[in-house]
């Protein structure tokens, strides 16, 4: 018969099973406990199978909270520098595909093999196809009704993760567990996900499914802009997505508008009148091959009408053509929403929760870390690393 468990960890993902490896190297008996039939299956499936594991660039900014600076003290004590040296002892390759963000070179799987690896080198027992009924305090420690029997721990980590890919097994379970022992969740929401369109503009963005072409993207509320990312759009049968659209979802709301500017960085206006003036006999529409994919060229044309030569356009039509290009504006339908989002925007409120321990005040037993807390990072790798420092700085204090 195996000791009681000194530790008990609910969710078998990024941030609990580095919390598990963390206290079990720490001297405690740890056990792991998730629902599903296998750990780590976001892991797995995220960056397209290969894991976008941390970002070099992680810093406060890069996160979302009713409570900004919760953050800082984990994201301090165990920076990208750190979960780096860890997959290099392992001797996993990885790839820096844009400033700061690194992948796994092959597979995600290689990842999610360190980490049980270092579990099983740590004595960590992990149950799978566990579900967990119960969670009450019992004296100064917690009793957990599990499929598997009866469980008395000194601590219990709630690491179960958000709603975001239900297909994975995500589920409310941790905002459930919060409520029940009287702590706050903030309104929950899907967040790095993509748009849908409305009937007319889902028409024309199907017929360009595929296309990709850089853009700069705010939100409007109000007519105030809101977030700004300046990142690649994809049309998708069902709308927008893309990094640009996957980042600026985490500011919108229903109702909001969103304004592209298809072609950043460059003075629409100032570019048109001067092909106009050295090349007066160009067609527009050749001008717009030159800088957007053939397709979206094409579209452009078809929507607002660009035949004809430069020189039969006066300034105010050049004027209309730059403000088109340049502030793009349409009112999405919605998003995706939880089946493709890649997290959630929102959580167990941490201002009850010890930015030191993860404890939650007034009942140190408990712990909530990693994505079913109220912190939620911008795409590029920072969730990953908000797993891993959040189960470190709780495993450390367990």
């Amino acid at each position: 018969m195996r000791p009681q468990p000194d530790v008990v960890v609910i969710g078998a993902g990024a941030a609990g099973l580095m919390c598990a490896l963390t206290a079990g190297y720490a001297g405690r008996r740890v056990l792991v406990l998730d629902h599903a039939n296998k750990a780590g299956k976001k892991i797995l499936m995220s960056g397209g199978g290969r894991c976008n594991f941390t970002n070099l660039a992680t810093g406060r900014a890069n996160f979302f909270s009713a409570n900004p600076h919760f953050c800082i003290s984990a994201l301090k004590r165990y920076r990208p520098e750190h979960f780096v040296e860890l997959v290099e002892r392992h001797g996993v390759e990885y790839v820096e595909k844009a400033p700061g963000q690194l992948f796994c070179a092959h597979s995600a799987k290689e990842l999610l093999g360190v980490l049980l690896t270092e579990c099983d080198w740590a004595g960590v027992d992990i149950r799978l196809g566990t579900a967990v009924e119960n969670i009450e305090r019992v004296g100064e420690g917690m009793r957990l009704e599990t499929s598997i029997g009866r469980i008395d721990t000194g601590a219990v980590v709630v690491a179960t993760g958000g709603l975001s890919v239900p297909t994975m097994g995500a589920s409310g379970f941790g905002y459930d567990v919060a409520r029940r022992f009287g702590l706050a969740v903030t309104e929950t929401r899907p967040a790095l996900v993509p748009f849908t369109l409305t009937s007319h503009w889902k028409e024309r963005a199907s017929a360009l499914a595929g296309v990709s072409c850089e853009v700069s993207v705010r939100t409007l509320r109000d007519g105030e802009p809101r977030g700004h990312y300046a990142e690649p759009m994809l049309f998708t049968h069902r709308g927008l997505s893309g990094p640009a659209m996957l980042q600026i979802s985490s500011f919108w709301e229903p109702g909001d508008e969103l304004t592209i500017d298809l072609l950043p960085g460059l003075d629409a206006f100032a570019a048109l009148a001067a092909a106009r003036r050295d090349t007066p006999r160009r067609q527009l529409a050749s001008w717009l091959a030159e800088r957007f994919p053939r397709r979206l060229a094409q579209a452009l044309v078809e929507w607002h009408g660009g035949d004809g030569i430069l020189a039969e356009r006066s300034n105010a039509e050049l004027a209309a053509w730059a403000a088109r290009l340049k502030d793009w504006r349409l009112k999405p339908a919605g998003t995706e929403g939880w089946r493709t989002a890649e997290v959630t925007l929102g959580g167990v409120d941490t201002r009850a929760i010890s930015s030191k321990t993860f404890a939650v005040d007034g009942l140190p037993p408990l712990r909530f870390i990693g994505e079913v807390l109220d912190v939620t990072g911008e795409l590029g790798g920072y969730n990953f690393q908000w797993a891993w420092a959040s189960g470190v700085a709780c495993g450390n204090s367990l």
